[in-house]
């Protein structure tokens, strides 16, 4: 007990001095910290102000919030007397050992940036991508936010996105409806190709130009099939789309037009 006492007054000096710069380091620290996440707020506002893509300022103020971070530490380490040019120089050997380790990360980051330079989404697009399919929320530095239109929040890994084909389907402001509605070989097809036509004309939200097409498809085993092929804007791609299929059957219904459906005739013979 008293040689640790002898050794507190011979060395109060420097446990003072430690002291200071200790909570010297903390407040670099929790000032640091401050910092970063103003600097993030401040980069999505300016991103805003601009009317970037939501998405992208929320990538870019990540990689802001972390360089600051990174920064910060760097000075609380500093100045409890750590090297730190020795010390960026040993993680830049564990970083590199790291990186080794987490490849699957840095190719989520490495997407991440390709998708913010190729930009083929931005957020509020409907796309299907990875096998998943859902509306853009946001682009972080590692993955991608989608939201199902039953309020599913998928996140998806960037790299999974990148690494296939990525249909958007928001990007365009008209879409086109692709149905096919089959008759029966005993209907009039000129009395069919009408009715189908009556029921394009009386829907308002379907546009004039491109102009719809209706057309005879195809000869199938049970049914003559017609493409049904109107264009719409893309936010009423769905609302049309339903109504079109109950007023089809409706319409065909009134006019004594059959839809076929597939059935198998069994014939018994005795012996």
């Amino acid at each position: 007990m008293d040689t640790a006492i002898k050794w507190l007054n011979d060395n109060s000096d420097m446990l003072l001095h430690f002291s200071i710069q200790a909570v010297i380091a903390l407040l670099i620290l929790f000032i640091g910290l401050k910092v970063a996440k103003a600097c993030d707020k401040l980069t999505v506002k300016a991103f805003e102000k601009r009317k970037i893509d939501k998405a992208v300022a929320g990538f870019v103020a990540n990689i802001v919030y972390a360089a600051v971070f990174a920064a910060t530490i760097l000075m609380a380490l500093s100045q409890v007397g750590v090297e730190t040019t020795s010390f960026i120089a040993i993680l830049g050997a564990a970083g590199l050992a790291i990186g080794l380790a987490l490849q699957g990360s840095l190719s989520n980051f490495a997407s991440g940036v390709l998708i913010i330079i190729l930009r083929p989404f931005k957020a509020g697009d409907y796309i299907e991508a990875g096998g998943k399919a859902g509306s853009v929320q946001k682009i972080e530095i590692f993955s991608t936010e989608l939201k199902t239109p039953d309020n599913k929040v998928i996140i998806m890994p960037n790299s999974s996105i990148m690494s296939g084909a990525i249909v958007n389907f928001s990007r365009e402001k008209t879409r086109r409806i692709d149905l096919v509605i089959g008759v029966g070989y005993d209907a009039d097809l000129k009395q069919a190709k009408q009715v189908l036509k009556s029921v394009l004309d009386k829907e308002e939200r379907i546009l004039k130009e491109p102009a719809y097409n209706v057309a005879v498809l195809e000869l199938a085993d049970s049914s003559v099939n017609f493409v049904v092929r109107p264009w719409v804007n893309t936010s009423d791609y769905w609302p049309v789309y339903f109504e079109l299929v109950e007023n089809i059957k409706v319409s065909l219904d009134e006019a004594g037009i059959t839809i076929p459906f597939p059935q198998m005739d069994v014939h018994l013979h005795k012996d």
